[in-house]
Parts: structure tokens; sequence; C-alpha cells
């Protein structure tokens, strides 16, 4: 890491992407905190225009400040997408400075905001990893994770209502199932009972008649002999 001197209010730490520029003292709204500077290059010549690296800073469509130098303390800055500072572009003097457009206590990283262009060409393929991104997408998880446990709790309800639904219908099954049985029994017992009743009404009321029959010529006949020795008798 560069060496720096202890009377500036920063120092280069280890951030969730890796470097970072750190406050070591407080920072007031709108001061001066490093200045991004390194090799100027001119895109009118060839051997300029063809470098290529992250930390070149455009000034204007000619020149770019080529920040990859270590003696750049700027280029430990991250971007941000709600920064606590900002770059303060001066084309004509081909000067920029890092300045605070918050107050920034100590042990705050310092970060800027680096443009739609290098967005687009450097973070957004690999996600930005600044604080308000970081928040964003933990928020969006935790917004999937209560939607997923919101469909689960809808799909176990509706689950439940249909098992509700098919236990009714077995019951209600059961029931007619049940009663049909006891309609069964019932008109068993009723022809039961109609069949013992024609037994007597029928064949078994002729032979009780037969009977009768039979026990009244047994007297008629027992009286007839009784008269006739009688008669004997009295001649």
């Amino acid at each position: 890491m560069p060496a720096i001197s202890p009377n500036k209010p920063y120092r280069v730490g280890r951030s969730r992407t890796g470097l970072g520029l750190f406050a070591t003292k407080p920072i007031k709204k709108g001061a001066k905190i490093v200045r991004y500077f390194g090799p100027l290059l001119d895109c009118r010549k060839k051997k300029h225009d063809a470098i290529e690296n992250k930390y070149l800073f455009e000034l204007n469509n000619r020149w770019t400040i080529d920040g990859s130098v270590r003696k750049n303390i700027a280029r430990y800055i991250n971007h941000a997408c709600k920064p606590n500072a900002e770059s303060d572009v001066s084309a004509r003097k081909r000067k920029v400075v890092i300045r605070a457009i918050k107050n920034i206590e100590p042990g705050e990283e310092i970060n800027y905001d680096y443009g739609t262009d290098y967005f687009k060409a450097y973070l957004k393929p690999i996600g930005c990893k600044c604080a308000a991104c970081e928040k964003k997408r933990k928020k969006k998880r935790a917004e999937a994770r209560a939607e997923k446990l919101r469909l689960k709790a809808k799909a176990e309800k509706k689950a439940l209502k249909k098992a509700e639904k098919l236990a009714a219908k077995a019951r209600e099954e059961l029931a007619q199932k049940q009663k049909q049985k006891l309609k069964q029994a019932a008109k068993q017992r009723l022809n039961g009972a109609r069949s013992n009743g024609k037994l007597l009404n029928g064949h078994g009321g002729k032979a009780a008649a037969g009977q009768l029959t039979a026990a009244k010529s047994g007297i008629f006949a027992e009286s007839a002999s009784t008269q006739g020795g009688e008669a004997s008798a009295s001649a």
C-alpha cells in the first residue's frame, strides 16, 4: 500500500470490494479530500488511445487522466450509487479533485459515483457491491423469501382445504352407505315378518282347520255310539 502522511484525513483499508479509502478524521461537507491524478493521455495519439485500464478518468473528448499510478491515492476510492463524495472536474485545468458532499465521520468509507458509462462497462456485468445496492439486493432477497413463504402457506392452505373437502365427502359417502345398510336391514326384517304371517294364514291355517274338523268328527261319532247303547238297554 502507498505511504500516506498521518496529517491526511484518510487511510487505505479493506472494504467489501477489495481495497478502499476510509476517513481517519471528520471530513466536513464541501471539503477537498484528495486529488485524482496521473499522466494525461491525448486520444488523438494512437499510442495513448490504445491504453486501456479501469483507472482512466475522462476529462473531455480529448484528454483523459491515467490514474493507474500507485501514487494516485484517489484510485482506491470505490464507487457508490449513494456516495458521500463527488468528483470535481476542471477540464480546462485538466484537474480532478474529490470533495465531500456530506459530513464524513472517522471509519466511514469514502466513495463517489463513477458515472453511467463506467457503471455499464465495469460494474453492471459483475453487480455493483456498494452499500446501497447491497441493501437493495438484501431487500429483494427478503421480499423473495417472504413471497416464497406466502406461496407455500397458500399452497398448504389450499391442500388443507382440499383434504377437508375430501374428508367431508368420504364421511358423507360413509353415512350414505350406513343409511343404505340400515334400509336394507329394515326391509329384510319387514320381509321376514310378512313371510311368517303368510305361513300362519296359509298352510299352517289349513292344517289347524283339518285338525279341528277331525276332532269334531270324533266327538260326533262318540256321541252317536253312546246314544245307540242307551236305546238297546231300554229294549
